[in-house]
């Protein structure tokens, strides 16, 4: 059952837990729009970066296994680097982090792309790679902390947490569609030249905003009492199921494009991916109209379920059409999952370590992206045409039963005091 308790808003005022949360009511928040507009600039590149690695890669060696591979070295970076750089912006400030973040990573890119155009060795491609990897800024969880100091412990970081999980996924639907576009009809180095453009300009603008970050403590560092977010039992259930998330993400990138070569129609890449995101944006809209009042861990449970249903069956589509079906169901499968996870985090971890909590989602997202694009990549290579489609599978599955195992660690815990040496944080809104 779902608690009733009177929280105060940003501005001020007190709405019971009870009442409705609505998209409207969320966006009039004092202040959002200030970091919401150049958070989206800021966002909109890492939705393009795996595929134009991919597309200018695949173009200079002919291979889907070394373009998954230099991808994948790109996203296992930023998986291991991003926990770091969130636990920098809970000590330090994320403009702090993000000035030196976004000039390394557009340089990097550059250098990536040079080496590409090149004809570099493959070793040459990896080394590259990592910095681009680990520069990525991490916006998103930026963004979701911003949001945390803002609503503290109003009923509406539900709704926030779908409205940014609808602004990921309105980026994966413009983003792959932009990635293509530019490879194909412009260059090969094309995507990845603009990513790295938009990276620049995005996040200086999103660093700008200065007076909707989470503070600091007096003495440059975070009052957190911890080591790590990911002390806390419950994150690392999260982390698992996230990595199977990002095994659908990296599955799928790969998977589409051997597919659409396959049959001679590169450029319906960006479309059917495209679709697949716009079902996970749809339902992320949904998501977070409805006024919840089942429990978040149960609501995981079902959505992880709903997701490994329907990603099984993408290995056995085998027509443009029905590919395009299956892709939204498990588009739509994909939003409750990451929307429920990140509302968990706010009961879960203080908001002293949020931001690195955060992190270590978008980096298991990561992770498991790159671990799929490798296995994917490797699977269209030397096996049939849709083999990379196994990977979402497996992946999903292998996550709903580790979430299934262990959901007793997503309980809230009792007294509002985190496992992490006794940290203490707000009571929850929801329990089991």
């Amino acid at each position: 059952m779902v608690s009733t308790v009177t929280s105060k808003s940003s501005s001020g005022g007190s709405a019971p837990a009870s009442a409705r949360p609505g998209y409207g009511q969320l966006l009039r928040t004092r202040g959002a729009w200030t970091f919401l507009l150049p958070g989206f600039a800021a966002r909109q590149p890492f939705a393009m970066l795996t595929l134009s690695i991919v597309l200018l890669v695949q173009h200079t060696t002919g291979s889907y296994g070394a373009a998954g591979a230099v991808a994948a070295v790109t996203g296992v970076s930023m998986a291991l680097f991003a926990p770091f750089a969130g636990r920098l912006a809970d000590r330090h400030g994320q403009r702090a982090v993000l000035l030196p973040g976004v000039l390394v990573h557009a340089l990097a890119g550059l250098g990536l792309t040079a080496l590409a155009l090149s004809g570099a060795p493959l070793w040459a491609l990896f080394a590259a790679a990592v910095p681009t990897g680990a520069s990525v800024p991490q916006i998103g969880p930026m963004v979701r902390a911003r949001w945390g100091v803002k609503l503290k412990d109003s009923p509406l970081m539900t709704t926030a947490a779908a409205f940014e999980s609808v602004t990921d996924e309105l980026t994966f639907v413009l983003g792959p569609l932009l990635a293509t576009a530019l490879c194909t009809a412009v260059d090969p180095a094309a995507g990845l030249l603009t990513e790295a453009g938009l990276t620049l300009v995005g996040g200086l603008l999103f660093a700008a905003q200065r007076g909707t970050q989470p503070s600091v403590g007096r003495d440059g560092h975070a009052r957190v009492a911890h080591d790590s977010a990911l002390r806390v039992p419950g994150v690392r259930v999260l982390v698992a199921v996230f990595l199977g998330i990002g095994s659908v993400f990296g599955g799928m990138q790969v998977s589409l494009a051997a597919f659409t070569e396959s049959i001679g129609s590169p450029g319906l890449n960006g479309v059917l991916y495209g679709i697949f995101a716009a079902g996970n944006m749809l339902s992320g809209v949904v998501c977070g109209a409805i006024a919840w009042k089942t429990a978040p861990r149960r609501r995981l449970v079902v959505g992880c379920t709903a997701l490994a249903l329907t990603a099984s069956g993408l290995w056995a589509a085998h027509s443009v059409a029905v590919l395009a079906g299956v892709g939204l169901l498990v588009g739509m499968c994909i939003a409750p999952a990451l929307i429920t996870g990140y509302t968990l985090v706010e009961g879960l971890v203080p908001a002293t370590a949020r931001t690195e909590a955060f992190t270590w989602l978008t980096g298991a997202v990561a992770f498991g992206q790159a671990a799929a694009v490798t296995a994917a990549g490797q699977l269209e290579d030397r096996l049939w045409d849709g083999a990379g489609f196994l990977v979402p599978m497996a992946g999903t599955v292998l996550a709903l039963v580790t979430l299934v195992a262990l959901r007793s660690r997503l309980a809230p815990p009792r007294g509002g005091r985190t496992v992490a040496r006794g940290v203490g944080h707000r009571a929850p809104l929801a329990v089991d």
